[in-house]
């Protein structure tokens, strides 16, 4: 039964590289001849619609010799944009010309993001910042995170140094060769994550809106490909003679699954960026909060929440977390919701970065999405399904097939079958798939999340004895071998 591997999929459908060590060397001849492409490419004449605007990339190297830099050259006058960078190389840097290099800018009435560098915190760096952010300080991952947070707020410092910021923040997570990012374990990635992570909360919380800068292998070494839907992406293809490449990039899926908004390639004399159509440099949207694995974060400040169902009223009402064990007081979010017989929070399963609500109306049967915003409200409602009233259970697990999207679990109550209902990342499902047979014999399902810390989603199941099983996930969507985790708790009238 539950520790059989799943059956073939059934046919029928649901219904229901690094910037800072390159080699300084540019013959002259190429130089001016790329000079001239430039110039035509950035010739300021009139724009046609959707058309990429050309701009630049500047940071430590820009700078003169005796500052530390290469002495490289600054974008010719007709860039169209420039994106500084704010560290010298590394966090908790400055770069030296980072105030020459903004005055340029805005003498030259251009408009400017900002970039900062992320990096794996040294163990000295580590024992002065680990408690200096929002999370707890008793745990390694909260410590991580809160030295990824005081890495935004550094460069935070230097942007209010500056004076008027630009509107955008983005972080840069590449391979450093002068303060590597672990990566040759699965735990090595999930910490990295951690980092990451203090670092859009550290911008975010500054009101910075953010995005993600890197490329396709270096995001997968550092971070194991973590899945990001919801935030900007501003993707690198590496050394270029020409844009052709860098415009497929802004074609082509993004190493976290965001949205590219900017493209960039180099050469040995500077960093070449375009907009990807139909973004036109404007300011971003701030993201939304992005907690590592949760499903149940819909307020938008980095906390877990809960939500609860008012059975006299059927008020659905949201206690927010404060990120200390306790809950706010509950507030009113939903009306009517008492003619629902199911609810289930899967997690982001539209891919716009929020957590979302499944709710089965009871008279029908028909399944509805309910879109957060990420601000504790929602976007207007999405049938996704009907007929979903022959299902006895549904869990939201998580990303179960280990293709980045969030799917759920439905147990049929007239066989007992568990079907996987893969979620297509976007709202809708893929080709539903049977997983098992005979689960009628558990009395509760939970999808837990990663419960054993493989980084796979996990299903718990009490059976009529009151054994709790743990079933874990391969990260090809195959069951591991069951391991019972407790025993009595059939003692019990919920496991959530």
């Amino acid at each position: 039964m539950g520790n059989r591997l799943p059956r073939a999929p059934a046919i029928a459908q649901a219904a229901g590289p690094a910037r800072a060590a390159r080699t300084h060397r540019f013959p002259v001849a190429v130089a001016g001849l790329l000079v001239v492409v430039l110039s035509l490419l950035l010739c300021p004449t009139p724009t046609a619609r959707g058309a990429p605007l050309y701009g630049h990339d500047v940071s430590w190297p820009q700078c003169s010799e005796e500052d530390g830099g290469f002495g490289l050259p600054l974008p010719p006058t007709a860039t169209r944009f420039v994106i500084v960078g704010l560290t010298r190389g590394l966090p908790f840097t400055e770069n030296p010309c980072v105030d020459d290099q903004m005055a340029w800018v805005r003498a030259n009435g251009k408009p400017a993001h900002a970039y900062t560098m992320a990096a794996f915190p040294t163990a000295a760096q580590l024992t002065t910042y680990r408690s200096q952010g929002p999370w707890s300080s008793s745990t390694r991952a909260g410590q991580l995170s809160n030295v990824g947070y005081a890495e935004a707020r550094f460069a935070v410092g230097t942007l209010a140094r500056l004076g008027p910021s630009p509107p955008v923040a983005w972080i840069d997570v590449e391979p450093r060769a002068a303060q590597p990012w672990p990566t040759s374990t699965a735990s090595q990635q999930r910490e990295n994550r951690y980092v990451v992570e203090g670092l859009m909360r550290g911008l975010r919380d500054a009101g910075l809106p953010y995005g993600l800068y890197s490329y396709l292998s270096g995001w997968e070494s550092i971070t194991g490909s973590w899945r990001l839907p919801g935030v900007p992406v501003w993707a690198t293809a590496g050394r270029l003679d020409t844009p052709t490449e860098a415009l497929d990039r802004c074609r082509e899926a993004s190493f976290s699954g965001g949205r590219v908004h900017l493209a960039q390639w180099y050469d040995d004399l500077r960093d070449y960026d375009l907009t990807c159509d139909p973004y036109a440099f404007t300011p971003l949207p701030m993201p939304a909060s992005t907690l590592s694995g949760s499903t149940a974060e819909f307020s938008g400040d980095w906390n877990n929440d809960v939500l609860a169902r008012v059975s006299a009223t059927g008020d659905l009402r949201l206690y927010a977390g404060t990120g200390r064990g306790t809950l706010a007081s509950g507030t009113r979010i939903g009306a009517g919701w008492g003619i629902f017989n199911a609810l289930e929070t899967p997690g982001d399963f539209d891919g716009d970065g929020t957590q979302d609500v499944l709710a089965r109306e009871r008279s029908s049967g028909d399944l509805w999405l309910y879109r957060g915003n990420g601000m504790g409200g929602w976007l207007p409602r999405v049938r996704v399904g009907t007929g979903w009233n022959s299902f006895n259970s549904l869990i939201g697990p998580g990303d179960l097939d280990g293709d980045g999207a969030t799917d759920v679990l439905a147990r049929e109550r007239s066989t007992g079958s568990l079907w996987l209902y893969r979620g297509s990342g976007s709202g809708g499902w893929l080709p539903r798939v049977r997983v098992g047979t005979g689960w009628n014999l558990m009395t509760a399902l939970v999808g837990p999340g990663d419960l054993n810390g493989d980084r796979t989603a996990d299903v718990l199941a009490r059976d009529a004895s009151g054994g709790l099983w743990l079933y874990p996930r391969s990260g090809s969507g195959t069951w591991l071998p069951r391991v019972r985790v407790g025993a009595g708790w059939n003692a019990l009238n919920a496991v959530f």
